[in-house]
């Protein structure tokens, strides 16, 4: 193979030269398939002779729309292989596509379903379990303190600073005190 060392005058001469042996290629092949088509259209489709009387004319067109509806159902044929390689083709991008995992996840619309109706829709009608979230839950007792239990008997503040002002208030807390 080519190495670092062939200079750009060198490239240059190399890709000219197998442009032009790439060009009298074509040239060949080009030449081939017109001589091709010419043999096709001998073989095919010899000279026309003008008919001189009228049942001769009337056997050459019948000739002519039989070749046209055999090449008409032909042409269909292979119209049908084409559009169903077209399908096949296509299926294929479409897996090839699934599994790069380069296709856009369409927008999914936001749906308010219970549990219920979301086991439902998964596992189909024959499941129907009904799903109490709060029947699960652990029960727990409440114990009351002491302290809240003081706190509740004490009342309405208001009344309890009312009891506390002037003598009669500050008599009573030294009575409690002692």
């Amino acid at each position: 193979m080519l190495g670092k060392k062939v200079s750009s005058s060198r490239k240059h001469q190399l890709k000219s030269l197998m442009l032009s042996i790439a060009k009298g290629i074509l040239e060949e092949e080009e030449r081939e398939r017109e001589e091709a088509k010419r043999r096709y259209i001998a073989e095919t489709c010899p000279p026309v002779s003008m008919p001189r009387t009228m049942q001769e004319l009337q056997d050459l067109c019948k000739e002519i729309h039989r070749k046209i509806d055999g090449i008409d159902e032909e042409r269909y044929d292979l119209e049908m292989k084409v559009n169903k390689a077209d399908k096949e083709i296509d299926d294929l991008k479409i897996k090839v596509q699934d599994l790069m995992g380069k296709f856009k996840k369409p927008v999914l619309k936001k749906v308010r379903m219970s549990a219920d109706a979301m086991l439902k829709a998964l596992l189909g009608s024959k499941h129907t379990v009904n799903l109490d979230l709060r029947a699960n839950l652990k029960q727990v007792k409440k114990e009351v303190k002491d302290e809240d239990k003081e706190l509740r008997d004490v009342g309405d503040w208001r009344k309890n600073i009312e009891d506390k002002s002037g003598m009669d208030g500050r008599k009573k807390m030294f009575e409690a005190e002692a």
